[in-house]
């Protein structure tokens, strides 16, 4: 808003204000008006309070009105001093919203005029106030209460948590009855032979013989019969050499000593000794070890009938 602007509409508001009326103390004049004097809930208003005192008095206008009626300021209030030098004369408007229905008291603290050492305090009237209508059609206007809320509001209550608990138990029990009755994975029969016929088989399929790998075929070969010897024998164990393990097994009758120790002994010149095998030599080899694992298992077949019986 510029000044010219401003100036123009103070100079509407103290020309709408009411006559200045003398005060019980004589040489101070005051008046006071509400702009309009009906309004709507949240609707801005304006209280202007217009005062003149003797030349030379200071005006201390309050700073807003009581809040206790719902009606609150809105702005910072404004002092307008009048053009008139012979006097003291200033205006403060107030501008105001209310908040609920019906006539709103305005409350304002004293003005205070300072002369001197003198303070007089000018008071309004008990009968200063605005109306507020509601925003509300007429069929509605009238507002029913909600009841008080408690003190303390209180969450879920307790019996939905021991539902709660009471159904986690359930399911718990049912989850250990299910686990208990429900059946256990038939035992796998551990049948050295037949893993190392496996065995023996997918070494073949990888045709490392034909592919000029017969070193290697050879020891995979052996690594499988040396293998279903330590499932079988429990002297003949993996970690002992091929002397050693010829050693460990001269007290079993059930190994074939001299085509085992023939067997370890060609099959090492193959892996250290950097012999070569041809696929006819690594195919021997590899059927030699397939025929020690057949003679050690049909040397077991009665030991193991016995037992049975």
């Amino acid at each position: 808003m510029t000044a010219l602007a401003r100036v123009v509409w103070y100079a509407v508001v103290l020309a709408s204000c009411a006559p200045l009326a003398e005060a019980q103390e004589s040489g101070v004049q005051r008046g006071v008006s509400v702009q309009p004097e009906s309004v709507t809930v949240g609707d801005p208003f304006r209280v202007v309070i217009r005062v003149r005192a003797p030349r030379g008095s200071v005006l201390e206008f309050p700073e807003s009105p009581d809040t206790t009626f719902k009606v609150e300021p809105l702005d910072r209030v404004a002092v307008t001093p009048s053009a008139d030098t012979s006097v003291v004369e200033q205006s403060a408007v107030y501008r105001l919203a209310a908040w609920d229905v019906g006539r709103r008291p305005l409350r304002f603290p004293d003005v205070l005029v300072r002369s001197g050492d003198q303070v007089q305090r000018i008071a309004f009237g008990s009968d200063l106030a605005v109306t507020v209508v509601s925003v509300l059609p007429a069929d509605s206007a009238e507002r029913v209460p909600r009841p008080p809320r408690p003190v303390y509001e209180f969450g879920i209550p307790w019996w939905v948590w021991a539902v709660v608990a009471l159904v986690a138990a359930a399911l718990a029990g049912l989850f250990w009855w299910w686990w208990r009755r429900r059946k256990a994975p038939p035992p796998r029969i551990v049948d050295p032979y037949a893993d190392a016929l496996l065995a023996f088989d997918r070494v073949e399929a990888l045709g490392l013989a034909a592919a000029g790998e017969g070193g290697q075929h050879v020891a995979l070969m052996v690594d499988v019969m040396r293998l279903y010897l330590s499932r079988v024998v429990p002297v003949a164990t993996i970690s002992r050499t091929s002397t050693e393990l010829v050693s460990a097994c001269r007290s079993e009758p059930r190994v074939p000593l001299t085509r085992l120790q023939k067997l370890l002994h060609d099959a090492d010149l193959v892996k250290f000794a950097r012999h070569r095998a041809t696929p006819s030599r690594a195919t021997e080899l590899a059927d030699e070890c397939r025929a020690v694992v057949a003679a050690v298992h049909q040397a077991t077949q009665p030991v193991a009938e016995a037992r049975a019986a």
